[in-house]
């Protein structure tokens, strides 16, 4: 049997984006897969079945250097494409290929609107690093898979205004351009008039107790209070996912739900909208500024100080979530 190792250091959104390559790897050609990242994002890939062995630094490559050269793999699929991966591939000596990351495409349409960018999603491109091996996108979308004792029971933390339905709402983003101001997320909330429930990590908290006291039983506050796996249960459950251009979009789209995702400083146009969500999913933007994108990944303000692209934001596009 062969052993392949897949490269993908972080983030959580980028990570859940190469699962079909690692299902496809596995499935079609019976190898046995490893897949070396971050430390912090192991949990990720803890329990995904198609992955037989998880390798994870800190900071550093040289940490698992020994490790890596035991492992004598048959060929390295580089989903990263930087100079930690370049190591990873030079400690390994097996065969190799990388996906295509496009920076110059991508830095033409940020900083020169010129659009050059391929109508192809990210996904596809991570496929053109694995060709060698004669794999064919299944099309069957992402995947997360949820340890058991993560599974969230909704009776026992949900109130019972929320337990028939919620539609969950991601807080925050990495970055603040990326994520709608908090006055704009309490409009929002009040024009779907229906139960919601409000996802993120600790940095969030603030924000979402600021939703929860300004909109009442209409939130349950969610931020701070589960780990990744958790919300991950809750996205799961939900009606449908209102998410910023971050890793909880990914994670809905792995499980097939109605998607709306909200568009502030990127664009769809870079290749990281939600890949195969559910029908009806709808992406949410501010067309026509001629600001858009300001940035591949975000700021921490609005470079223009106005945040149009956010604060402008129609709520009418979520009139089929209202109550």
């Amino acid at each position: 049997m062969k052993k392949i190792l897949i490269i993908r250091f972080s983030s959580i959104g980028d990570i859940i984006l190469t699962t079909p390559v690692v299902r496809c790897i596995r499935k079609q050609t019976g190898a046995e897969v490893h897949f070396i990242t971050k430390e912090q994002f192991s949990g990720i890939l803890e329990s995904n079945p198609y992955v037989d062995k998880v390798i994870t630094i800190d900071k550093n490559v040289s940490e698992v250097a020994d490790v890596l050269r035991g492992e004598n793999y048959d060929f390295v699929v580089d989903l990263h494409h930087n100079l930690r991966s370049l190591q990873v591939k030079q400690i390994c000596k097996a065969p190799s290929a990388s996906f295509p990351k496009l920076n110059v495409k991508k830095w033409l349409l940020v900083n020169a609107r010129i659009d050059l960018m391929p109508r192809q999603h990210i996904v596809d491109r991570y496929f053109i690093a694995a060709e060698k091996l004669g794999i064919k996108n299944d099309q069957e979308g992402l995947n997360y898979f949820i340890p058991e004792n993560d599974r969230v029971e909704l009776s026992n933390i949900l109130p019972e205004s929320h337990r028939k339905g919620y539609v969950a709402i991601t807080a925050g983003a990495k970055f603040a351009t990326k994520e709608m101001p908090l006055n704009r997320m309490k409009d929002l909330i009040f024009y779907l008039n229906r139960p919601v429930v409000v996802l993120g990590g600790k940095d969030d908290m603030a924000k979402g107790q600021a939703l929860s006291d300004a909109c009442g039983d209409l939130v349950f506050d969610a931020c701070g209070k589960f780990n990744l796996n958790q919300t991950a249960s809750l996205i799961e459950q939900s009606d449908a996912v209102i998410a910023h251009d971050t890793g909880m979009m990914h994670i809905a789209a792995a499980f097939r739900k109605k998607i709306f995702s909200v568009w502030g400083n990127t664009v769809p146009e870079l290749g990281m909208y939600p890949y195969l969500p559910s029908d009806g999913s709808r992406m949410i933007q501010v067309k026509d500024l001629s600001c858009r994108p300001c940035s591949k990944i975000g700021y921490s303000e609005c470079p223009k100080k106005h945040f149009r692209c956010m604060n402008d934001i129609p709520l009418e596009e979520f009139r089929e979530l209202r109550a």
